[in-house]
Parts: structure tokens; C-alpha cells; sequence
């Protein structure tokens, strides 16, 4: 009997240390919001019927050697609706809500064949940090990969489809108040940026992979300066020791990413930038 309650009383103690985490990522969460403009997204900007097309010139390791390819960022803004989580077709419904969809797609050239990488997020126009959905895939010659992420206030739960040993098809959930790495591109646009500001927020590892992997969230840690070189604001995401990305966005609106570096080489570079109907021939 002692040994049972013994056994209780160490799962009641996991228990609550878990919940205590949990909660103080949501509080931290929560704090960050103060240095974001709310209203980012809510501009006629991206109310024009366009879409913005961001094409990079772009670097990835792969198979040990640093590929060179391009990166397309298209942000364009839809309407959803609750029942599918998709773009409804639909415009008398009355369970509509506004997004801002930033697809980015990438073809990679390797010594053998190509990768092919897709990932598509789609944010709440009132809440740049509320990311509602996020889908990505990856397609080569060995297999192909497709995970889904849709948050609730649980957090997000994922639903993958791997064609790696021990992972295959499954599900799994991830702790509300997580920023996701691969949402900072657009994110990060609407900062009030300023010179010497500083937060920290939970930020879970780039999920643009063919695999799902750990799921390691780190305790990351946030610098914005005037980087006058480049008339850019720099944006310092230190992630652990030695893990530092660097993002560098343009100082007028719609504060576009002009440049990126990661600490793994996951480097962009902005060559064009245009606004059109890409869905019309």
C-alpha cells in the first residue's frame, strides 16, 4: 500500500510540473504579444485581390553539400470557413473567418534527384502570432512525407504521414504557446520594431523536413537592431548556444524579409518581388 501511494504521489508531482510548464509557456506567450502589432495584417494592402510573390535565392545542406535553389514565398489573403479549415467557396456562410495564407515552395536540386518541398500557413488576419494551420510535405525519390498542424487551445495538435522507420503514420500534441520556427518569416514582419528590444518565447525547431523527428522546443531568446548597413531592422533569434538565426526585414511596410541566415544553412537571400493573381493564366 505504501509503495502504491508512493507511485501516486510521484505522478501527481509529474503531473503538476507538467501543467506548471505548460501554463508558464502560455503566460510567456501571452507577454510577447505586447511587442506586435495586432492590426499587421488588417491593412487594404492585402485586400487588393494580389497575391505577393517573394522569390529568394536560397541554400540548403543536403546529402553533406550546401544546394543553391530558389525559395517562392507567396502571402495572399483568404477566407475560410470552420467546417473544412479551408477556403471556402462558399461566401454566404456564416462561419467565415479571414487568413493570411503564406505558401512557400521550394524545388531542390541534388546529385541524384530533386527534392520538392511545400509548406503552407495560414494565420489569423487579426494576430500575426496566431498561426491556425500549417501543412508540409516533402516529396523525393525515396518517399513522401506530409504532416498537419491544426491549433486549438490545447495548442496544436499534429496528424503526420512519414515514410520513415518508427515514425510512419501518427498523431501527437504540442503545448499551447509555441511558436513554430518556420512562422517567423511572417511573424517576425509585424514587430514594433524597435532598436534594443528584447523578449523570449518557446520556439519549436523548423518542422520543413521529410521527417517528424523530436519536436525539441527551445527556450529561445529574441534581439531587434537598426541594422544601418542594410537599412533593415535585424531581428537575433538565439535559440541555444551556438543555434543562432539571423533575420533581416525591410524598414517600410509590408516589412518584407529581405534576408535570412540560420545556424544549420538554411540561408535566403529576396531577388524579386512582385504582386499578382498568380492563379490566373
Amino acid at each position: 500500500m505504501k509503495h502504491i501511494l508512493i507511485i501516486l504521489a510521484l505522478f501527481c508531482f509529474s503531473c503538476n510540473e507538467k501543467a506548471q510548464t505548460q501554463e508558464k509557456k502560455r503566460d510567456q506567450f501571452a507577454a510577447i504579444s505586447s511587442n506586435f502589432n495586432q492590426d499587421w495584417a488588417n491593412q487594404n494592402h492585402w485586400d487588393d485581390g494580389l497575391a505577393e510573390v517573394a522569390v529568394y535565392e536560397a541554400t540548403r545542406t543536403i546529402y553533406g553539400k550546401v544546394r543553391s535553389f530558389d525559395y517562392t514565398y507567396i502571402t495572399v489573403s483568404e477566407d475560410f470557413n470552420k467546417a473544412f479549415r479551408v477556403k471556402t467557396d462558399d461566401y454566404q456562410l456564416k462561419d467565415l473567418y479571414k487568413v493570411l495564407k503564406v505558401n512557400a515552395f521550394a524545388r531542390i536540386p541534388t546529385d541524384n534527384y530533386p527534392y520538392h518541398l511545400l509548406t503552407s500557413m495560414f494565420f489569423l488576419r487579426e494576430n500575426a502570432l496566431n498561426l491556425d494551420k500549417m501543412t508540409t510535405s516533402s516529396q523525393e525519390w525515396c518517399g513522401n512525407t506530409f504532416k498537419e498542424y491544426l491549433q486549438d487551445h490545447k495548442g496544436f495538435n499534429l496528424t503526420y504521414h512519414s515514410y520513415w522507420d518508427t515514425e510512419g503514420d501518427g498523431e501527437t500534441k504540442i503545448a499551447a504557446g509555441i511558436l513554430l520556427e518556420d512562422q517567423l518569416n511572417y511573424t517576425l514582419r509585424a514587430l514594433k520594431f524597435q532598436e534594443g528590444l528584447t523578449f523570449s518565447a518557446p520556439v519549436l525547431e523548423s518542422q520543413i523536413s521529410s521527417k517528424v523527428g523530436k519536436l525539441k522546443v527551445y527556450d529561445a531568446n529574441f534581439k531587434i537592431s537598426d541594422d544601418k548597413a542594410s537599412n533593415t531592422w535585424k531581428v537575433e533569434l538565439t535559440l541555444e548556444k551556438d543555434k543562432v538565426n539571423t533575420y533581416y526585414f525591410a524598414k517600410a511596410y509590408p516589412n518584407v524579409l529581405m534576408k535570412q541566415n540560420t545556424w544549420d544553412g538554411r540561408n535566403l537571400v529576396l531577388k524579386d518581388l512582385s504582386r499578382y493573381a498568380y492563379w490566373q493564366q
